[in-house]
């Protein structure tokens, strides 16, 4: 999820536009003096303004060429809360989100996406020099606790025997995965904390089971479920292109590709407290500093 303060973004925009459109009113009546919505609309503008006119504006920009529709929102937002699971109530509210707000961002990222994307040089000849080093995702379950303690307790119970599924339902902390086996969705190299994704990919074989691996989030216990078939570029086409193209949905990239769809759609700030705001993005702005 992302950080808080981009993520809080929204609900402040939301306040941002009502003052803006508010025509003047009170916001706060006290004793001492009222606080007008001319007021608070000054206040932000002076510190959220350059913020809050990037993001509106790019949502109108990338959103008269690119399409996200609901169900595609829907379906990152699911992403999302299964990740969480029981937490995910609280990270939205630690974030100072409603689920509302969270899916305005989520629809804002998926513009940007879908714009790198569009960007991306998906040529034959970029794919086979990504399909020399590319690794097909792998599906895997995995038990999650504390200590190395609990961990070669665990390891031993499955070496009697034991179920894998049945004891990651007794004793994972992994509470969005432990009721499934432990089971995480599939996943490609990069995905991962490293160690887990070094233990995962040494699995070769389906049902194939790890020593404990020491992350930053415990000790796993992984099991291969759906190891990596990688066969030909004609037949893993499909599957290399997506990968690359999340492999390119880089700061960097997204970067480059918002500045282009500034300069192609003709952006002209009329406000002149807000004439930097888009400084990062006008390359001929930064031409004229740099002389």
């Amino acid at each position: 999820m992302k950080k808080k303060l981009i993520l809080g973004l929204v609900m402040v925009m939301a306040l941002f536009s009502l003052a803006a459109c508010g025509g003047g009113g009170d916001v706060v009546k006290t004793d001492a003096g009222d606080v007008t919505q001319d007021e608070l609309y000054e206040a932000m503008k002076d510190k959220y303004g350059s913020e809050f006119v990037q993001q509106l504006t790019f949502e109108k920009v990338l959103g008269d060429k690119y399409k996200v529709s609901d169900e595609d929102v829907d379906k990152k937002f699911k992403e999302y809360k299964a990740q969480y699971g029981d937490q995910f109530a609280a990270v939205l509210a630690q974030s100072g989100l409603t689920e509302k707000t969270f899916k305005s961002q989520l629809k804002y990222n998926l513009l940007v996406q879908k714009a790198t994307e569009a960007n991306t040089d998906t040529s034959d000849k970029a794919l086979k020099e990504y399909y020399k080093t590319w690794q097909p995702d792998i599906t895997v379950s995995h038990i999650l606790v504390a200590d190395e303690k609990k961990a070669k307790e665990v390891e031993q119970k499955l070496k009697d025997g034991a179920k894998f599924s049945d004891l990651a339902k007794e004793y994972s902390t992994d509470t969005a995965t432990k009721e499934n086996g432990g089971q995480l969705a599939a996943f490609g190299p990069g995905k991962m904390d490293p160690a887990f994704e070094k233990a995962a990919y040494a699995l070769k074989n389906k049902g194939d089971i790890s020593a404990p691996v020491k992350t930053q989030y415990g000790y796993h216990i992984i099991q291969m479920d759906e190891p990596a078939t990688k066969t030909t570029f004609d037949k893993d086409k499909k599957a290399v292109k997506a990968s690359y193209l999340t492999s390119q949905l880089t700061n960097e990239n997204m970067q480059k590709t918002l500045k282009k769809e500034f300069k192609d759609a003709n952006v002209k700030v009329e406000d002149k407290d807000l004439k930097d705001a888009f400084k990062d993005f006008d390359s001929s702005s930064s031409e004229k500093s740099s002389k």
